[in-house]
């Protein structure tokens, strides 16, 4: 590293702090708007799914929230009639997890709220050109880290 190269330390540091001061005003607005955000994660990766549903361990590596916490959320989701479950007929020991008519549109419903908040909280504070090079530069991380 050169002595003008960013601090790595501080940009990870950041983006930690970043999230740590972001994450809880979106889920209160999403309380708001009767949603909690764990909620909110699991049906918008359900509704960008192909056929809007996943496997359980899909839906564990693509949710925000924890693998552990996604079985859990799912059974929330079922019960309020926002998500079902459905056995997978190529292999009984997996099933899937699918949005349902009113999980999207209690995701419609509370998305403008969502897409203010980030707005408000984060995107807001950043130019265009910045927003691009913080997608980029994340997105190169996550592929790496994924792949």
């Amino acid at each position: 590293m050169t002595e003008n190269a960013p601090d790595r330390v501080a940009a990870w540091a950041l983006l930690l702090r970043v999230h740590a001061a972001v994450v809880p005003k979106l889920s209160r607005e999403l309380a708001g708007v009767g949603l909690p955000i764990s909620w909110y994660d699991v049906l918008l990766v359900l509704n960008a799914a192909p056929d809007r549903l996943l496997r359980m361990s899909e839906l564990g590596s693509r949710a925000v929230i924890s693998r552990e916490q996604v079985s859990r959320v799912v059974t929330e989701l079922q019960k309020a009639g926002l998500v079902e479950r459905r056995p997978n007929p190529d292999d009984k020991r997996s099933s899937f997890a699918a949005i349902t008519p009113a999980g999207r549109a209690r995701l419609r419903a509370a998305a403008p709220a969502y897409l203010a908040a980030i707005e408000q909280h984060f995107t807001g504070h950043l130019t265009d050109r910045e927003v691009a090079v913080i997608v980029k530069g994340l997105g190169r991380v996550l592929a790496a880290e994924e792949g």
